[in-house]
């Protein structure tokens, strides 16, 4: 079936990503299977994280569908547009719809992608990953494809006004060789493999951006351990909690 939505929506983001000037820097894409399933993974530092992820996909020629709150598909714009693009909602209350349609994804050959820290990272580290990803990964007989983002929560965050001025703000995104469920491995252990890839890649991008605090009120972007004034992961958990 012919894709009428999800192309003009990419060349909409092309066109914005233009505007804005963003600097990227992507390694990786080559990892990106040219065919067949593969559940792709990330952290998640900020709202337009789907759009960055969904851009790595883009040498292979392939498309991502996104597993996202059920509340996005609820919205006025962005319901008509989610479901056009065939990404799949998630209703916490009754998850296991939502997982059943992303396995079947999986084995007609989709590439689903997956947030498994399910919320924003307010610290802008790496939070505790869902188990949820893993067993898509072992039920469906596809690879875990592993990727880190770095600069976006510059641009729209959570607890953080939107700033999409031409900033030319870089975005670092980093891709990993895909990971294969061992046999019989369990989903907690392979979950924990895959954050420490997604750390690792993550610590990488971090390395390689080429920006630092303009000053002392500039660093609110940056996680606490690498001396900037994100909250803690302490307090970003209190805060989740609290909302």
């Amino acid at each position: 079936m012919a894709e009428l939505v999800y192309p003009p929506v990419i060349g909409v983001a092309r066109t914005m990503f233009k505007a804005l000037d963003l600097r990227f820097d992507i390694q990786g894409t080559e990892h990106v299977p040219a065919r067949g399933g593969a559940v792709l993974v990330s952290n998640h530092i900020g709202y337009l994280d789907f759009v960055f992820c969904g851009l790595t996909a883009r040498p292979a020629k392939r498309l991502v569908r996104f597993m996202a709150k059920e509340s996005v598909f609820r919205h006025k714009v962005s319901g008509p547009l989610m479901r056009a693009m065939k990404h799949i909602p998630v209703d916490r209350a009754a998850g296991m719809d939502a997982y059943k349609h992303a396995l079947s994804a999986l084995r007609s050959g989709e590439i689903i992608g997956v947030f498994p820290e399910a919320t924003i990272s307010q610290s802008f580290t790496l939070k505790n990953f869902k188990s949820g990803a893993a067993r898509l990964a072992q039920e469906a007989g596809v690879p875990l494809l592993p990727m880190a983002l770095w600069g976006t929560q510059r641009l729209w965050t959570k607890g953080h006004k939107r700033d999409l001025g031409r900033n030319h703000v870089p975005i670092s995104i980093r891709v990993g060789e895909p990971m294969t469920p061992e046999p019989g491995e369990h989903p907690d252990t392979l979950s924990d493999r895959l954050r420490s890839r997604v750390q690792e890649l993550l610590e990488a991008a971090q390395r390689a951006y080429p920006v630092r605090p303009k000053d002392a009120d500039d660093t609110w972007w940056i996680p606490a351990h690498l001396g900037g004034t994100a909250p803690s992961p302490d307090l970003a958990a209190a805060m989740d909690r609290r909302r």
